[in-house]
């Protein structure tokens, strides 16, 4: 497999529901036919997804996502369940075969397990099989308590290194990195490529994402930074158009792009 050919997309919480918490079938469905039609076309796609808890909140019939860390938890196991049956339905509709992946903090920084991990992708990966990865939170609870990798921003990061990836590309609610807050500057301007992520750049980020995911701006440019350590390319672009993707891929100017090696003059 060629570098080039490896892509990893993490699409979060935010993209993947309603503002009300439930799922966003048509969203999902247009997120997985996307990532068939890649696969299809020589692509070798893994896919890092949040929304366990947000989906466990919903199977359990609770009002509001848990605050005790033993009932996240919970949540996250009833969901992760119920968010890889329906991520099997949906690629199974375009015939993907598609395999689970949950990963902690440890597992990564050992260097047996690490290596016994990167010898899963790449047998997933030559089998045509896409995997689906998230942290084990029914494990490792660091993420929920806002430690570990942070966030799955920081995982997908992770795991484009560990899969010897070309590319990463993080879909959020967002259209990409801008020069101040457009929710408060009808002025802000997108920024579109990235070569150095600098202490000016990382104040742009801005606190933390919605009140459905953990994330923010500021996951995503240390997953960018991470990424660049690793001479992958990162781009953020707005997932509420899952078919972003192929313009991302084809080389369009959309989203921000943050290239390869942005660390160094950081």
């Amino acid at each position: 497999m060629k570098k080039e050919e490896i892509i990893v997309v993490k699409v979060g919480t935010s993209t993947l529901t309603y503002e009300n918490g439930k799922l966003n079938l048509r969203r999902m469905e247009e997120l997985c036919r996307t990532l068939s039609d890649l696969q299809n076309s020589g692509k070798k796609m893994i896919l890092v997804s949040s929304g366990a808890i947000g989906v466990g909140v919903g199977k359990l019939g609770l009002s509001k996502r848990p605050e005790e860390t033993a009932m996240r938890q919970a949540a996250a196991a009833v969901g992760q369940c119920e968010l890889m049956a329906i991520y099997d339905k949906l690629f199974g509709e375009y015939h993907r075969i598609v395999a689970q992946v949950l990963l902690t903090a440890d597992v990564t920084a050992d260097e047996k397990s690490r290596k016994n991990v990167q010898n899963t992708f790449r047998k997933l990966l030559e089998t045509d099989v896409i995997p689906i990865v998230n942290e084990n939170d029914t494990v490792e609870t660091s993420e929920l308590e806002g430690r570990n990798f942070g966030d799955n921003d920081t995982l997908s990061a992770i795991v484009a290194g560990l899969a010897e990836a070309g590319q990463l590309i993080i879909l959020t609610d967002i259209d990409g990195l801008y020069d101040s807050d457009p929710r408060k500057k009808s002025d802000a301007k997108l920024i579109h490529r990235v070569e150095a992520i600098t202490p000016e750049i990382e104040a742009l980020a801005g606190g933390t994402g919605s009140n459905r995911g953990t994330g923010g701006m500021a996951t995503k440019i240390k997953a960018a930074k991470l990424a660049g350590e690793q001479g992958i390319t990162c781009v953020i672009v707005n997932g509420n158009e899952p078919k972003n993707l192929y313009r991302v891929l084809s080389g369009e100017e959309i989203g921000t792009v943050f290239a390869a090696g942005n660390h160094k003059a950081s």
